[in-house]
């Protein structure tokens, strides 16, 4: 049996890598983990029109223990989730 593996193109690892980083750099404390005022500082760095709604629906889809943090293990579901939401623009939104 052959295992084909899903193809990633480059452009979106960069993206996931940027939009990693924006949200690493939002943890004030350092304490490793994004509170809900971080996340939404994220957002508006990503100039979200709604900040406020994506934060919310960004903790629904991301804090899986449900402790009102996300942290470094679930950082990757906030991205995807960011990828869903700004499908191909993430990059423009990171320039301006």
């Amino acid at each position: 049996m052959v295992f084909f593996k899903k193809s990633v193109s480059p452009s979106l690892l960069a993206e996931h890598e940027q939009i990693l980083s924006l949200f690493k750099g939002c943890d004030v404390n350092n304490d490793g983990k994004l509170s809900k005022d971080e996340v939404k500082a994220g957002f508006r760095r990503l100039q979200s029109r709604f900040p406020g709604f994506r934060t919310q629906r960004a903790f629904k889809v991301a804090d899986k223990n449900g402790d009102g943090f996300i942290s470094e293990a679930e950082l990757d579901e906030l991205v995807d989730y960011v990828l869903d939401c700004y499908e191909g623009s993430v990059a423009l939104r990171l320039t301006k």
